[in-house]
């Protein structure tokens, strides 16, 4: 009869105790959102302008007005991270607030999150130039990475013990 016995298994069950700690979750999930963020400010920045003007038929925005593109670039954040009724660990990267430019259907000015969704996914008057899906793309591995060294970290400090 085979017989085997495990030793320090009390030890491990608690660093694994400790890791379930939802501020550690934050922290890891937080550090990846930053290249991210960065990545998509890029993004923003490198999109093409073009002048507000009110447009002939069959004619679209081909790029972004430059006080529209200085107001989506003010407005971008990332939230603090929070935990959903399933215990996932989740933080948003967006838009908020109105831009400086009032329309007549927008007195307050355009919202930023509309804007964004109109340059990422185009519309009627504008040429698709998505630079958020771009944005996700080019810099997962980074994020990941980020995100892998943050929790190497915890790790290292459970381990520690502090």
């Amino acid at each position: 009869m085979a017989k085997m016995e495990i030793r320090g298994f009390d030890e491990l069950e608690l660093q694994l105790s400790k890791l379930a700690n939802p501020e550690i979750s934050k922290e890891v999930v937080k550090a990846g959102a930053q290249p991210v963020a960065d990545q998509i400010r890029k993004n923003l920045q490198g999109l093409p302008e073009d002048k507000f003007r009110r447009l002939k038929s069959d004619e679209v925005f081909t790029g972004v007005p430059k006080q529209q593109k200085q107001d989506l670039l003010n407005s971008m954040g990332i939230t603090p991270p929070g935990v959903d009724f399933d215990g996932n660990t989740n933080i948003k990267i967006g838009f908020d607030g109105y831009g400086k430019i009032p329309t007549k259907k927008y007195p307050k000015g355009v919202p930023n999150q509309l804007l964004a969704r109109a340059i990422e996914s185009g519309s009627s008057v504008r040429k698709k130039t998505p630079f958020i899906r771009r944005g996700e793309g080019k810099s997962k591995k980074l994020a990941e990475a980020e995100m892998q060294k943050k929790l190497d970290e915890k790790i290292e400090s459970i381990k520690k013990g502090r």
